[in-house]
């Protein structure tokens, strides 16, 4: 499979669908069945003892698997996060974060796979994630009138 939609495409995709969070994210790398991107950190970020926080951390790893499936199925706004499961492995740096994701299974319905992410600079990684995606289904038809 090839990637449908390029670099400047998704971010502008994703500028215009999720407003509130443009200039957040950059995306570095694109591939089939891969992401790499930047997510800008903030003083909102952080918590007690200048650390990043677990929802942002969150926030890098739904928003780059969201990235990776909009890459192999193009510009479906409706795909959403059925299920996430992340491993807090290491306290992360109060710097940006990098998370790569990768696709592992790319079905009609599903779009299953994980997320590295790491703390900008460190080269061990911060957190893991597993995580399932749901992808919105044409209509059929049937019973349409």
């Amino acid at each position: 499979m090839t990637v449908k939609m390029s670099i400047p495409e998704m971010q502008e995709f994703l500028d215009r669908v999720f407003p509130q969070m443009k200039g957040a994210f950059t995306i570095l790398e694109v591939a089939p069945f891969r992401v790499k991107v930047r997510m800008r950190i903030t003083d909102d970020d952080l918590r007690p003892g200048g650390t990043v926080s677990g929802p942002a951390m969150f926030t890098a790893v739904d928003c780059a698997y969201y990235i990776a499936t909009l890459a192999m199925i193009g510009p479906e706004a409706l795909a959403v996060t059925t299920s996430c499961h992340i491993d807090f492995m290491r306290r992360p740096a109060p710097t940006d974060l990098i998370a790569e994701a990768r696709i592992l299974k790319l079905g009609k319905v599903l779009s299953v796979g994980d997320v590295l992410v790491y703390s900008d600079g460190m080269a061990e990684p911060v957190a893991h994630a597993n995580l399932t995606y749901s992808m919105p289904q044409k209509p059929s038809g049937i019973g349409v009138k």
